[in-house]
C-alpha cells in the first residue's frame, strides 16, 4: 500500500513583502496559484489534492492510499516548491513497497521550495506503533 498526507504553505517567495508593491506580487502569487491549481487537476485524480485559499493565502492539501506507489505525486509535491520558491510544509509517506523503509513513514520537508527527507519518529514503526503484527 502506498499512503500519503501532507500540506504545503504556497509562497512565491520567502523574503519579507514590499507593502508598496503589494497588489503586484499578489497579482503573481494568483497567476502562479492557478498555474499549480491547473497542475493539481492533471495529478489529483486518486485522492485528495487540494488548492485553497485561506483568510488570503493559498495552501494545498494533500492525502491518498493507493495500492502501488504513486511517483507522480511526490514529482508534483517538488514541482511546487520549484514554482513557489518561498513555500514550505510536509508530506508524510508510507510505501510498503519500498524495502529500506516498508515499516516506517518518511517525511518530505520542504522548506524555501527546498525537499529534503528525513525519518519519522512519531509514526514510525509502524509495527507496533500503530497497529499490531500478524499473529503466527
Amino acid at each position: 500500500m502506498f499512503e500519503y498526507h501532507g500540506w504545503i504553505s504556497v509562497r512565491e517567495r520567502a523574503d519579507a513583502e514590499d507593502e508598496e508593491a503589494f497588489a503586484a506580487e499578489q497579482a503573481r502569487l494568483r497567476r502562479l496559484v492557478e498555474a499549480i491549481e491547473e497542475r493539481a487537476r492533471e495529478v489529483g485524480g486518486h485522492g485528495l489534492l487540494d488548492v485553497r485559499w485561506i483568510n488570503g493565502e493559498p495552501f494545498l492539501h494533500l492525502g491518498g492510499f493507493r495500492n502501488h506507489a504513486d511517483p507522480e505525486v511526490l514529482a508534483f509535491y517538488r514541482e511546487v516548491g520549484v514554482r513557489a520558491p518561498g513555500s514550505y510544509g510536509l508530506l508524510y509517506v508510507h510505501d510498503e513497497e519500498d524495502r529500506a523503509h516498508a515499516d516506517e513513514f518518511v517525511v518530505h520537508r520542504m522548506v524555501r521550495g527546498q525537499v529534503s527527507v528525513h525519518a519519522d519518529a512519531h509514526l514510525s514503526p509502524c509495527i507496533p506503533v500503530l497497529e499490531d503484527s500478524w499473529p503466527g
